[in-house]
């Protein structure tokens, strides 16, 4: 079970050369180890190892999975990457530590509604729908200044701006789009790229990529 460090060291060493090939200094994106589907078998020896960041996209696996070893092992953090619908709220704040998905007034208002019941807060990316696809999740970029407007007036810690570009097509184009809004917006960071896109992503000083299948291998 100790493919999965191998792997997450090989990525760090891909992501670092690449990061080098840029010239960029004191740059270094945060690995989000997305769990989702894997048991605590094959995440365990990324546990051990001392990685923290882990993503999941259902808030009743993460609930399942994540509730005791985050009584434990309070270094890591967990962040929701999938769609959240609003009667999964109260759970996903209890259980979550960012979450990567925020599209809408109607669901700013329920998290802000909750870390206030709950007395914790989270950090939050807006998810943008960069390439205006019917079947993602999403604000359109053109009303990203609205929501962000919005999740300000109820205190929402909102950190940066996340998207997933259009498959089979040019990544860099939206990644650029959504790297420059973000500056627009003063944001410090950024949630882009994915096992087949995180190296385009370092063009565009993502903070965070969301990595699985280089980790851990394909889902059955």
């Amino acid at each position: 079970m100790h493919i999965n460090v191998k792997n997450l060291i090989d990525l760090n060493i891909e992501v670092k050369e690449k990061i080098s090939s840029l010239n960029k200094k004191n740059y270094m994106p945060k690995i989000i180890a997305v769990s989702k589907t894997f048991s605590l078998e094959f995440i365990s020896p990324l546990i051990d190892y001392g990685h923290i960041d882990y993503g999941e996209n259902k808030v009743q696996e993460a609930l399942e999975k994540w509730s005791k070893i985050k009584s434990i092992n309070k270094a890591i953090q967990l962040h929701m990457i999938g769609k959240l619908q609003s009667n999964k709220v109260k759970q996903a704040v209890s259980i979550f530590d960012y979450i990567h998905s925020v599209d809408s007034v109607k669901l700013a208002n329920k998290i802000a509604n909750e870390q206030v019941k709950q007395n914790k807060k989270l950090k939050i990316f807006l998810q943008i729908n960069v390439g205006e696809e019917t079947q993602k999740s999403g604000v359109k970029l053109n009303e990203v200044n609205e929501l962000c407007d919005d999740c300000k007036k109820i205190n929402l810690d909102v950190i940066g701006l996340m998207c997933l570009p259009p498959i089979s097509k040019d990544v860099s184009q939206y990644f650029a789009l959504i790297k420059e809004k973000n500056d627009e917006l003063g944001f410090k960071e950024l949630s882009l790229g994915m096992s087949n896109d995180y190296l385009d992503a370092l063009n565009y000083d993502t903070t965070f990529i969301r990595v699985g299948t280089k980790i851990f291998g394909e889902r059955s």
